[in-house]
């Protein structure tokens, strides 16, 4: 699906429908993307190009919020298919695009070797002279389109987020929650944070969420999951249920079971706001849509909890 602004949502399918996006911004017979999902992703990416009538050498940029696998997993395979594109990516990024070796590591671990082939494929790197990397205030154009970089951390420190002056919107990545669009009422879009398991921080993603507002935009573009409008509402439910977390977290502290007893808070936390924006779901339903996440929170909570 596309906007009046160029703008097309492509949907990656990792995980299930309507969970990970990534972006197309087509302006005068040029492209870029912002973030790429991961190795099973590029199909869809180049899928969106011809659909739309453009070849593959049009692509002058693939932007990458950040280096988490679903957002940059397929970011050394897309570039394969890009021969013009450069990457962009905050500088703490940068040497994980050019040498994944850490990367995989790290999520192999986590994930082990099987779910990594199964969920997002082989990593391939991304050749040093192809990739910029951007400090905050960063501008790049497409075909005299105007996009700006921030450094938005909090999610995570190698975190940016990007302002497309044509649409007066941010793609945010991360740093604007994830808002499912099954959660969707009549009151708009339900947004949550979400943390990460090794360097979620709530000041300074407190911050960040107030460094977008500045610029008043009329819509975000998230990765979890499309476009949604009203920001400073979401905004402030986002610095709310920031604090409810932080503070289910610190209850947690030193306790057996921590982590069960922090996921429970969470789901807890979570039902009672869907319940008040409208969400008609039943609580399973909630559940199940929210599991991942609420999973991982915990455990980015819990790592935040015990790094302080």
């Amino acid at each position: 699906m596309s906007d009046t602004h160029g703008i097309v949502t492509i949907d990656t399918g990792f995980q299930r429908p309507r969970f990970d996006a990534c972006y197309l911004i087509v302006e005068g017979g040029r492209a870029a993307f912002v973030d790429c999902g991961t190795n099973h992703s590029v199909p869809a990416m180049l899928a969106a190009l011809a659909d739309r009538g453009l070849p593959r050498e049009a692509v002058d940029w693939l932007v990458l919020t950040h280096v988490h696998l679903d957002h940059a997993g397929g970011a050394g395979l897309l570039m394969q298919h890009l021969p013009n594109a450069r990457l962009l990516v905050h500088p703490r990024g940068a040497p994980h695009m050019i040498d994944p070796a850490r990367l995989i590591a790290g999520a192999t671990a986590v994930y082990g070797e099987a779910e990594m082939a199964r969920s997002y494929g082989a990593i391939q790197p991304v050749a040093a002279e192809r990739v910029v990397a951007a400090d905050d205030g960063h501008t790049l154009e497409l075909a005299g389109r105007r996009l700006q970089c921030i450094d938005t951390p909090g999610h995570a420190r190698h975190h940016l987020c990007v302002w497309d002056e044509r649409s007066r919107s941010w793609f945010t990545g991360d740093t604007f929650g994830l808002s499912y669009r099954e959660f969707d009422t009549e009151h708009g879009a339900f947004v949550i944070p979400t943390t990460s398991p090794v360097q979620f921080e709530p000041g300074p993603l407190k911050a960040s969420i107030a460094r977008l507002l500045d610029f008043a935009p009329e819509a975000m573009y998230l990765t979890h999951f499309g476009r949604v409008t009203g920001a400073a509402r979401l905004a402030r439910d986002l610095i709310e249920q920031i604090d409810a977390m932080v503070a289910a977290a610190r209850a947690t502290h030193g306790r057996p079971e921590r982590h069960a007893r922090l996921a429970e808070a969470l789901t807890a936390l979570y039902l009672r706001r869907a319940r008040a924006h409208g969400v008609p779901l039943d609580d399973a339903r909630i559940q199940a849509l929210l599991a991942v996440d609420i999973e991982l929170n915990a455990q980015g909570l819990a790592v935040w909890l015990d790094r302080n």
